[in-house]
């Protein structure tokens, strides 16, 4: 009997160890997360990590100010207009300075997380330029229009544009479709809507595709020698301007976001609107 005592003792004691060693395992794995939560902590730890990007109290933000109302050089030569006072607003809400560097519009989505951290230009958020950014919520809705020459009679619908020299800025909604669009156009492509402009001007283009309210400015610039035609005789469609944010800068973005949401709730953002875009 005691020997047999002695061996149900022992297996006891073998059982008491190895749950022991079980129940450190348990405690082991709350510890160490499987892989789901490693994919989940490396998240966070990117987020958190992004957030670095405004450590430094500036926010660093891409324009290409040729485009008014929403961008273009003030009297002191540096860049005003409505998307400008958005996003040093932003940047306010934020806690941060901005910083705004004007370059040419065809850039600013590959600077985009590299030499500037955000961009900002009357920026319509499209398939292709989400290959490569990310963008906050919308902020404007836009439509594309046609300038013309005053005197342009011919030009009244996208049929009568076909074969037509078209001007438009490189990179824009308007290339794309004046491209993509228009049957037999010769499109010539230009680094500022400016310089589009001048060249309808001097009758070296047919039409210039353009945002409509950039085409309500300068038309009202030229009243004698340019017009905008009627939208609603072209098959454009509606398009949404948006910030442009580093691909998967999600704390970044929420914080634009959030920023945003906040202005548009107080009525700042109605102000700004009265301000710079008005009724033209």
């Amino acid at each position: 009997m005691k020997k047999l005592w002695k061996i149900a003792a022992l297996v006891l004691s073998l059982v008491l160890v190895v749950g022991c060693f079980a129940a450190c395992g348990s405690s082991d794995d709350v510890d160490e997360p499987d892989a789901g939560a490693e994919a989940t902590s490396e998240a966070g730890t990117t987020e958190a990590a992004e957030s670095d990007r405004l450590a430094d109290g500036v926010l660093t933000v891409g324009t290409n100010a040729t485009f008014p109302p929403f961008e273009y050089l003030g009297d002191d030569g540096t860049p005003d207009g409505f998307d400008i006072a958005l996003i040093k607003l932003i940047g306010e809400k934020i806690g941060v300075e901005v910083e705004v560097v004007d370059m040419e519009f065809d850039s600013l989505c590959a600077s985009v997380g590299n030499r500037i951290d955000v961009a900002i230009a009357g920026m319509t958020v499209d398939p292709e330029r989400e290959k490569t950014v990310d963008f906050s919520d919308n902020y404007y809705k836009a439509i594309q229009n046609v300038l013309v020459a005053a005197d342009n009679t011919e030009i009244t619908d996208m049929s009568s544009l076909a074969g037509k020299t078209i001007g438009v800025q490189l990179g824009t909604t308007g290339d794309k479709v004046a491209t993509e669009a228009v049957e037999n156009a010769e499109v010539k492509q230009y680094t500022s809507y400016s310089l589009a402009v001048e060249d309808l001007k001097n009758g070296n283009v047919d039409a210039v595709i353009i945002d409509q309210t950039p085409g309500e400015i300068f038309a009202g610039q030229n009243t004698e020698e340019l017009k905008l035609l009627g939208a609603e005789n072209f098959d454009f469609e509606d398009e949404y301007y948006a910030i442009a944010c580093p691909e998967g800068d999600t704390a970044l973005v929420a914080r634009i976001n959030a920023a945003l949401s906040e202005i548009q709730s107080s009525g700042e953002f109605d102000m700004l609107v009265d301000e710079y875009i008005g009724n033209n």
